[in-house]
């Protein structure tokens, strides 16, 4: 057993100051106290907040974060699709071997900023031909170890990617992603499941990675009749160009075909949902149905502002995800959230509920419950006796959070700290980044420098 004392724990109701939390051999929380006479306790000057949920990621992305911001001047300006492209070409390329280093360098990174679980929305499922590995999994099983080899939980999402858009054949720069049918996803979930045992905090999501990938009468079938007891996870109207090109093919918009066609409820994650009219984002709250934004993705790759504004005046819940890791601190993904919505209402009053006026409060209940729903997890409680002991550890001497009172402390820390603040991390009960630096950064940045010299693409 081990024991952390904190100067502040976060929880549904506000700090408990001095807290003293046990966790057992496996990092499950055994108590929380005000008060403690035990000796062997690991003292910290810190403020700790429930580890944030990174709810979308592909991490092979990672690989080429910053390499897409070159144009050329005498072209017609770069924008989603043409990214796209240069996404497929880093896709075609990476080893089974690359991508479990990339993926080992991002999480420990993730871990560093302050999540603790990730949901990897994965799609590069086959090898470089196209052919399927004898182990269906063998690129998600990757992932997992990765994730196990770091600390961090991960949910591992099996994306079914049958489409190169809506009513066409796929490409061949698709080709590491297809399944060509419902029994052929249905083969690789069950070979994902596989993978997901061999780590403790690993488990399983439904993914379909967008309307236009996969056949939409098939969309709802694996809604209805697929497996009811996992999260469902899809990309949705992120580009104008999809919308057109559903209303094209489908006579409607992707939301409002979801909601024509799917009964959503809460286990639904519809990824960014960039576009919608008043009446999709009316539906998707009153569904139930949750939304994963990634605003340092959606802004630089010029997808567009999120209504967030009306959909939580309807009650939706929210999440946030890094996507393609052109940013990676939670922090920084909520005040972009925030201040993109402030600039386009000309308010100030964005993170807000009716029961909840306090911003700093607002945007972590919402990033951490709808976050927990991403990876199957429907606790609400913050830190609660026999779950695991999931923390981003905030330096209590920190220049303006040393002073303040704990009902300013929130906000405080959500607006005014950057990554030199962040004292570490605890993933599972284990300080896995103290002073900043994970506990394996040597040999995981030696690797993941000596695969991305390989790779050549930078």
């Amino acid at each position: 057993m081990k024991t952390y004392k904190v100067k502040g724990l976060l929880t549904n109701d506000g700090f408990l100051s001095n807290a003293y939390v046990s966790v057992d051999d496996k990092g499950l929380i055994t108590a929380i106290d005000a008060s403690s006479d035990l000796t062997n306790v690991t003292e910290l000057e810190v403020y700790a907040l429930p580890g944030f949920q990174n709810a979308h990621s592909h991490a092979f992305q990672y690989a080429m974060a910053g390499l897409a911001e070159r144009h050329a001047t005498n072209q017609t300006p770069d924008d989603f699709w043409s990214w796209r492209e240069a996404m497929y070409q880093l896709a075609l390329t990476i080893s089974p071997d690359d991508l479990e280093v990339i993926a080992t360098m991002l999480y420990a990174e993730m871990l560093r900023h302050g999540y603790t679980n990730v949901a990897e929305f994965h799609y590069v499922h086959h090898d470089k031909t196209g052919a399927e590995f004898s182990n269906l999994s063998e690129m998600g099983e990757r992932l997992v170890a990765a994730a196990k080899k770091v600390g961090i939980g991960i949910t591992l999402v099996p994306i079914f990617y049958q489409k190169g858009g809506f009513g066409k054949a796929p490409s061949e720069g698709q080709r590491r992603f297809i399944s060509n049918d419902l029994d052929n996803y249905l083969r690789l979930l069950a070979a994902s499941e596989k993978s997901t045992q061999q780590y403790e905090y690993a488990n399983l999501a439904v993914g379909i990675h967008s309307m236009r990938g996969v056949e939409p009468t098939i969309i709802a079938e694996i809604a209805k009749n697929g497996p009811q007891d996992l999260p469902f996870h899809i990309h949705i109207s992120e580009q104008l160009k999809e919308i057109e090109a559903s209303i094209a093919y489908l006579g409607k918009r992707p939301v409002e075909w979801m909601l024509d066609n799917v009964a959503m409820n809460d286990r639904f994650h519809l990824v960014h949902a960039t576009h919608l009219t008043n009446a999709e984002t009316d539906g998707i709250a009153k569904s139930g149905a949750n939304v994963v934004l990634c605003p340092t993705t959606e802004g630089n790759l010029g997808d567009g502002i999120f209504p967030l504004r009306r959909f939580q005046e309807q009650g939706g819940k929210w999440s946030i995800g890094t996507d393609s890791h052109i940013g990676l601190n939670p922090f920084e993904e909520l005040r972009l959230l925030d201040y993109g919505q402030r600039l386009i209402s000309h308010k100030r009053n964005t993170f807000y509920s009716v029961n909840q006026g306090d911003s700093g409060l607002y945007a972590f209940e919402q990033a951490t419950v709808a976050g927990r729903k991403a990876m199957n997890n429907y606790n609400h409680e913050y830190f609660k006796v026999g779950e695991p002991f999931n923390a981003v550890l905030i330096d209590a001497n920190a220049s303006l959070v040393a002073n303040s009172s704990l009902e300013n402390l929130p906000s405080t820390i959500l607006y005014c700290t950057d990554a030199s603040m962040q004292y570490g991390t605890i993933a599972q009960g284990k300080l896995v980044v103290k002073e900043g630096k994970h506990e394996l950064i040597k040999e995981v940045a030696e690797k993941f420098k000596s695969t991305i010299s390989k790779l050549a693409n930078r």
